[in-house]
């Protein structure tokens, strides 16, 4: 939701970037005095720089984030082991 009616937009309809069609990109007041040219220059290069990252990235994200649950959860188990050693 848009609050109030000061607020100045520039859409991106031309964006290269994977992810998104459309990018809108509201202006603070203090930018709001340079040309339109400026502002739609800059969001465009703003919205074109997104990209995705490369699969061997995400494969070795993936990677990472399997190895460190595994990792907490032998922690937990280790864990668990002790206080019980403990209880008993």
């Amino acid at each position: 939701m848009i609050k109030g009616v000061n607020h100045r937009i520039i859409e991106v309809m031309e964006s290269e970037c994977e992810y998104f069609t459309r990018v809108l990109f509201f202006v603070k007041p203090e930018y709001s005095a340079l040309s339109e040219g400026t502002l739609r220059d800059r969001a465009r290069a703003v919205a074109t720089n997104c990209s995705a990252p490369p699969p061997s990235q995400i494969a070795k994200n993936r990677k990472l984030t399997i190895l460190a649950l595994l990792g907490a959860g032998g922690v937990g188990a280790l864990l668990a082991a002790v206080v019980m050693s403990l209880l008993l």
